[in-house]
């Protein structure tokens, strides 16, 4: 039985109340109640409400980490492959990584990074890892799921309005803070020995997360098969890309491009100009798949793809690939997928991070249709 065909099985009674719960709202949002959601402002909102549909647990029912603790790379290294992918992150000098094996358990992460307040997010069924500064307009936001999925994606609330969320676009989308965005903070998805490689002595969340949960199993088993369809997904796909195929996205202003992970095979390092700025992408087979096998140890591997601006100081940087290590032309180099040189005339450098991510190719499309 397919992951889809499961997951459909197990949550169709709570359709069956979404599909109630849509009915009630029809075009009336402002006199839209929901028991659930007393402090709720329904009359304010970007969407139709019908769009929003129930995922199958209630609000919290996946329980956000709102006290996060955290181990060494070694001390993680007894229960974490060195090639599981987790969501690494940076804040002045403060690295932390999130192993997927958790978050997907989880989905949010409610953190403080470097002296910033962050919110670590993993919708599994977009494969969207999406870090944001919680900061908003002189107060600190703390965030939990809502339970409820628009275009497949997770909507997330924030405990002080409990206004509803975008997970993949940081936007507010009902409630009393309709409209604001909240400003992303960089996170990539690399194996774990990416990470461990160049913060040896960095953060990794630990399973002690006061929940009891099966980490390292993965509840999605199949569901990133590139031949499948997303769960709860009514849109029409478009057609430029399979639904799940993985998919880098570096987006510079308005402009939109994507990097299919199957073109990525055959050109690890690639320069690029996006709207005028100089842009490379590493990316590096050997990252197992955290949706393929029931055992995420088992599964599959995929790549992992990173997105850099590729200026130095003055000069611009063209990168390719000498020994299987990347290398840059003008000084020799080395620099690893996380884009910290190891070696060579500029060890120690780091690159500043170009505006992406990665995501299933039906997800990205379906919120930036004109990439």
């Amino acid at each position: 039985m397919s992951a889809a065909r499961l997951l459909q099985r197990r949550v169709a009674p709570l359709l069956l109340v979404a599909a109630a719960w849509i009915a009630c709202a029809g075009a009336a949002h402002a006199q839209f109640r929901d028991p659930e959601w007393p402090n709720t402002d329904f009359g304010k909102t970007l969407v139709d409400l019908g769009e929003i549909r129930s995922g199958g647990p209630p609000k919290d029912g996946i329980p956000p980490i709102d006290r996060p603790r955290f181990t060494t790379p070694e001390q993680a290294s007894a229960w974490l492959d060195p090639r599981e992918p987790v969501i690494a992150i940076s804040v002045d000098g403060d690295a932390r990584a999130y192993p997927i094996q958790i978050l997907t358990w989880h989905e949010i992460v409610n953190d403080t990074v470097g002296a910033v307040p962050v919110t670590v997010t993993f919708c599994p069924l977009c494969n969207a890892a999406i870090a944001f500064d919680r900061r908003l307009d002189g107060r600190v936001l703390d965030f939990g799921t809502t339970g409820r999925l628009r275009k497949s994606d997770l909507v997330m609330y924030d405990r002080q309005t409990e206004s509803w969320w975008q997970q993949f676009t940081g936007r507010a989308i009902v409630g009393a803070l309709a409209g604001s965005v909240l400003e992303r903070i960089p996170a990539s998805i690399v194996a774990f020995e990416d990470f461990r490689s160049v913060h040896p002595a960095g953060a990794v969340l630990s399973r002690d997360t006061g929940h009891r949960r099966d980490y390292g199993r993965n509840p999605y088993a199949g569901y990133d098969d590139v031949d499948g369809h997303p769960f709860l997904f009514d849109a029409k796909v478009d057609s430029r890309l399979p639904a799940m195929e993985r998919v880098l996205n570096v987006s510079i202003g308005d402009v939109h491009r994507l990097y299919p992970f199957s073109a990525l095979e055959d050109a690890p390092v690639i320069n690029e100009t996006v709207s005028g700025t100089p842009v490379a992408v590493f990316s590096r087979g050997g990252t197992l798949s955290a949706l393929d096998r029931g055992v995420i140890a088992d599964s599959r591997t995929v790549a992992s793809a990173t997105a850099w601006l590729r200026r130095v100081d003055d000069r611009v940087l063209t990168f390719g690939v000498r020994d299987g290590a990347i290398e840059d032309e003008q000084t020799g180099s080395r620099w690893s997928l996380l884009g910290v040189a190891v070696s060579g005339p500029l060890a120690g450098r780091r690159l500043t991070p170009a505006p992406s991510g990665v995501h299933f190719a039906f997800a990205w499309l379906a919120f930036n249709p004109d990439s």
